[in-house]
């Protein structure tokens, strides 16, 4: 079968390579998974780069979240596991973490319900208790974490402010449904923040960025306002100043999902329980702006790793046959 694999860490546009390799062999408790999409994260960088929290062993195959299809027929989402990730014909997963996919979305979309919309599901509603009414605060409203939080806390009834990078992505933020759009590279976030709430600020951060967009969240957080920190995209790590948590008097949250498939694993079945009826009733629905062919993954990944996305970008194998036979 066809695999992109990592042969040393660097850009993936420079490290990912096309190989011909022998089909992984599930093991103990594992099942394997022809790929029907594979949608990629922005992990998938930073394990391209050898900058993650994981660091699967050289040569390894990216890709951890798929929408896949098992010996027996069944549509599942799944999160590969390394070192055989998703951007390939076919992968594995712990049988124990399959869910079923969601009928009501394709098979990118179901790709992408998976990893961003359980993180935004954890860190709305298990840490932060978004409540209706409330203004919540995404930052990089337009990628792929952002929009998925931006469709939950509409789906709750909040009011949602999208701040994001450049007039495009800003169109893509005002069609997700955002209340307010703030494009940082054109106005200054926290004056345009302050004026859209009043001068109250708001009730929650969701922030995937970190850097100097954490820096803002804490002027613009409001009295007992909650701050979900969910990743460093900008590459920065923030330092917060506790001494303004305390006399602000507002919380900092971490969340990291993954902890939850060994800390809880019923907690992640019934998110994806609940996001599958979110998705059935229209409440939710993924933001694909590309579907790529297995060939054009490593292109595909290193577009998400300079910034210059919008939504999810998701691989889907059979693209590649398509285009074959339409060339024939």
């Amino acid at each position: 079968m066809q695999a992109w694999q990592v042969h040393r860490n660097g850009e993936p546009g420079e490290v990912m390579r096309l190989d011909d390799v022998a089909r992984p062999v599930p093991g103990e408790g594992q099942v394997l998974l022809k790929v029907r999409a594979a949608n990629i994260n922005f992990p998938d960088v930073l394990m391209c780069r050898g900058q993650y929290q994981v660091r699967p062993p050289l040569p390894f195959t990216p890709g951890v979240e798929i929408c896949g299809e098992t010996e027996d027929g069944r549509r599942v989402v799944a999160n590969p596991a390394l070192p055989h990730g998703g951007f390939a014909e076919y992968a594995v997963a712990d049988a124990a973490a399959v869910l079923p996919a969601p009928e009501s979305l394709d098979d990118a979309e179901a790709a992408a319900l998976h990893i961003g919309y359980q993180t935004g599901w954890f860190g709305l509603h298990r840490r932060a208790h978004l409540e209706a009414g409330e203004t919540l605060l995404v930052h990089a409203a337009a990628g792929g974490v952002g929009s998925a939080a931006v469709q939950l806390g509409k789906a709750v009834g909040a009011k949602v402010i999208g701040v994001v990078g450049g007039a495009d992505k800003a169109v893509v933020a005002r069609e997700l449904g955002c209340d307010v759009v703030v494009d940082r590279r054109a106005e200054d976030v926290v004056a345009a923040v302050k004026e859209a709430t009043g001068g109250r600020g708001v009730d929650v951060v969701y922030d995937p960025v970190g850097g100097e967009a954490y820096t803002q969240s804490a002027k613009v957080v409001a009295f007992e306002g909650r701050i979900v920190v969910v990743g460093f995209a900008s590459g920065s790590i923030p330092s917060p100043g506790l001494n303004h948590a305390l006399v602000k008097n507002y919380s900092i949250m971490g969340l990291h999902w993954g902890l939850y498939n060994t800390k809880d694993p019923k907690l992640v079945l019934r998110c994806h329980e609940q996001l599958t009826e979110l998705a059935a009733r229209g409440a939710i629905k993924p933001l694909v702006s590309e579907r790529v062919p297995l060939s054009g993954a490593a292109a595909a990944v290193q577009r998400v790793a300079d910034g210059v996305t919008t939504g999810r970008v998701t691989v889907v194998p059979s693209l590649e046959t398509s285009e074959r036979r339409a060339a024939v």
